[in-house]
């Protein structure tokens, strides 16, 4: 019975958590930016031309520019987050070398922000330096708050942002290329645009800890706003 009380205790104390990896990420950054840009730039249109293959080939050049951009953008920053942390794991070799004590004294800095008794930092400190891989290791992680990048990530981080990118696009373009009349292309987008909106900001939420309700909303708001400001602009100087 009480075995069965622990339990019980156990699975209620049980926390949620969820840390976002770079692909969700990068499916939200493609994702968000391919939902809205494409959805923008045909309402837009909508207001100026009389049938929709024009609205088409337009949105299927922004797609195509701007998948590539947003890919060669995450390859890009993945490259630089990776090459800095490089330069950093150097100069912290370098530096536990040529700086052996003022190393030491940073390695007890950190562990006494965890309030750890002197005796105890003492001890640490003098068995994280005795391994330079361990000492540089702790320094990277405690010290400058840098993890490894994977060495992969920045062409996965491209494919996954420029193909996202696309299907995100796709979707508010697909009513233009079944109907030819732009009115009834952009009012079954506008439909089909803000619940994929929705859908994505709820499953967004979901993946990144966020309320999803909320991020739903907020999502469909900002999509929904910048189609609409397009399209008044677009009215305004035809």
């Amino acid at each position: 019975m009480e075995r069965d009380t622990n339990d019980i205790q156990q699975k209620a104390h049980e926390e949620q958590h969820f840390m976002a990896t770079d692909f969700i990420r990068d499916i939200v950054i493609g994702m968000a930016d391919g939902l809205t840009v494409p959805f923008a730039l045909a309402a837009g249109l909508s207001g100026t031309v009389s049938n929709t293959s024009l609205v088409v080939i337009a949105g299927m050049a922004e797609i195509a520019a701007g998948s590539i951009a947003m890919g060669l953008g995450g390859y890009l920053a993945a490259r630089t987050e990776r090459e800095h942390y490089l330069s950093e794991l150097a100069r912290e070799r370098r530096e536990i070398i040529e700086l052996p004590e003022y190393e030491r004294e940073e390695v007890a800095e950190i562990l006494r922000g965890w309030a750890l008794p002197e005796p105890v930092i003492s001890s640490a400190v003098e068995s994280i330096s005795a391994d330079p891989d361990r000492w540089v290791d702790f320094m990277m992680k405690h010290e400058l708050g840098l993890e490894e990048p994977d060495p992969r990530r920045a062409r996965n981080s491209s494919i996954t942002i420029g193909l996202s990118y696309i299907v995100g696009g796709i979707i508010p373009l697909s009513p233009y290329m079944l109907v030819q009349t732009p009115d009834t292309a952009l009012y079954l987008s506008v439909i089909i645009t803000l619940i994929a909106l929705f859908v994505f900001g709820y499953v967004k939420g979901k993946f990144t800890g966020s309320a999803p309700i909320k991020s739903a909303w907020q999502t469909t708001l900002v999509g929904g706003a910048a189609a609409g400001i397009a399209f008044i602009i677009a009215k305004l100087i035809a």
